[in-house]
């Protein structure tokens, strides 16, 4: 078992990145990380570090990709999947990603409706082209949710309103004076912001007219032409709007009449009024409180109602409301360890770094993650996926079953030069995949049971057939496991 200040590093690599290998954690302990406010302030301050992990990808001793001709992630949606799989396991900067999850679930957006709209490389290239790559300097959704992941929620709501995947996929495209589209200014009350219950359907209506012109362009030629947004002002709908709530700090609720070229300011005198009322903090506290702490037990209430000031108190930045939920007594209680149900984009990262990738491609894992009920940039609606016990469906558990037996079988002999110094007995066996794969523990009955598969079949004499065989065993059993879906 690992001592206690390393369990506390391991809680929060899994809830804060996705699990670390035994090195990363050793690295973490060397670098003086056992002080617990060091190692948040080193994953909050995720900027220091290099982002180059993309770089990485095709190189000896990370994690595989599988691609049909060159790998394309700006082009190929399957390869934007790999390369988010790949940062997800070797980044750097792992909660620059979790924040990006995160933020990918808040603002889900499909790539399959974007695809119907336009052919299937322009809409990988808005959800995931690197402006740096990008011919047009497009930035891809998944580069937007990145690069404001512990940034300022407003700021981040403008980006989105902005956005041409989200344009396509809430039609902001088609918001035009004559015929106000609903989407985008729904959603952005109802799962964005405020929540359900704090606004009427009038304000659906006045925020549609709103955005009126919130549309989109094609600039550029050949391989630079894309889509971008651009305020039309021919199109917005210039009549004054009213609310039930207010828009603006003395309760004014009437966005008033206005000129044409200046109508882009209702739709961002709309975002302040969301992003500044009464339930947006709340609500969003409580959604960090439950991907960080805990979404088992009934939330503390204190906490999330301090961590809700905190967002009013520091106009909106995201930061210092995880750095709080992250160094709070809460999230270090041993209680609250393993009280989150993991992703199946957790299950799987967590498991190949835990596990090990020597010759495996992160593109062996997108058929059993869709398996399992998440695609990477597929989310099923606007609602984002179902979170928590939602996950487990008889074929999804089966789906993670077959993922861990799928790994464990292709890391053996990786995972037998692992165990062969340990695994002196079959209980020693026991005891090294255990505290490689972090589950939480093991009761004597179930431990038992895993003994006995290792005794199972003849005398241990710990052969490197055995180690292989028995090693790779009692890993798919450690992932298959109830224990091993929580984090």
């Amino acid at each position: 078992m690992a001592p206690q200040r390393e369990e506390d590093l391991e809680h929060l690599l899994r809830r804060a990145g996705f699990g670390a290998t035994e090195t990363e954690v050793a690295e973490y302990a060397r670098l003086g990380f056992l002080s617990f406010p060091t190692a948040v302030a080193y994953l909050a301050n995720y900027k220091a570090q290099p982002d180059d992990v993309d770089t990485r990808i095709g190189t000896v001793g990370y994690a595989g990709v599988t691609a049909q001709g060159a790998f394309r992630p700006a082009a190929n949606i399957n390869d934007a999947r790999q390369r988010w799989l790949f940062r997800m396991v070797h980044t750097r900067r792992p909660l620059q990603e979790k924040m990006a999850l995160f933020w990918h679930n808040h603002f889900a957006t499909a790539y399959s409706k974007i695809a119907g709209d336009v052919e299937g490389a322009e809409a990988t290239r808005m959800l995931a082209a690197k402006p740096a790559e990008d011919p047009g300097g497009v930035q891809g959704q998944l580069e937007l949710l990145r690069e404001h992941a512990l940034g300022n929620f407003r700021d981040l709501l403008v980006a989105i309103a902005k956005d041409p995947a989200m344009l396509f996929w809430l039609d902001g495209r088609t918001n035009v004076r004559a015929q106000p589209q609903e989407n985008f200014a729904r959603e952005l009350m109802e799962l964005f912001t405020m929540g359900v219950g704090t606004f009427a359907e009038s304000d659906v209506y006045a925020g549609a007219r709103v955005f009126t012109g919130w549309n989109l362009a094609r600039p550029g030629a050949g391989a630079a032409q894309h889509y971008e947004f651009r305020y039309n002002q021919g199109q917005h709908d210039t009549a004054a709007k009213e609310f039930t709530f207010p828009i603006y700090p003395g309760g004014g609720r009437v966005i008033p009449a206005r000129a044409p070229a200046a109508g882009l300011e209702d739709g961002l005198d709309l975002i302040n009024a969301v992003a500044r009322h009464p339930a947006t903090g709340p609500r969003l506290a409580l959604k960090l409180y439950e991907y960080f702490i805990n979404e088992v037990d009934p939330p503390d209430t204190a906490l999330v109602n301090e961590v809700a000031g905190i967002y009013y108190a520091r106009n909106y930045e995201i930061e210092p409301m995880v750095r709080r939920l992250l160094l709070s007594a809460q999230f270090r209680d041993p209680s609250a360890r393993y009280k989150r149900y993991s992703w199946p984009v957790e299950y799987v990262v967590r498991a190949v770094k835990e596990v090990g990738w020597t010759g495996f491609s992160v593109g062996d894992a997108l058929t059993p993650l869709v398996n399992m009920g998440q695609q990477l940039l597929e989310p099923p609606d606007v609602n984002g996926w179902a979170l928590g016990r939602g996950w487990f469906s008889t074929g999804g558990m089966l789906a993670r079953m077959n993922f861990g037996a799928q790994l464990a079988t292709n890391q053996k002999f990786n995972l037998r030069d692992a165990f062969r110094g340990p695994a002196r007995s079959p209980d020693d066996l026991v005891s090294a995949a255990l505290d490689r794969l972090t589950p939480p523990a093991y009761t004597a009955g179930a431990r038992a049971a895993l003994t006995d598969y290792v005794t199972a079949g003849g005398a241990w004499t710990g052969s490197d057939t055995q180690l292989a065989n028995k090693g790779s065993g009692v890993v798919h059993l450690i992932l298959g496991s109830a224990e091993y879906q929580l984090v």
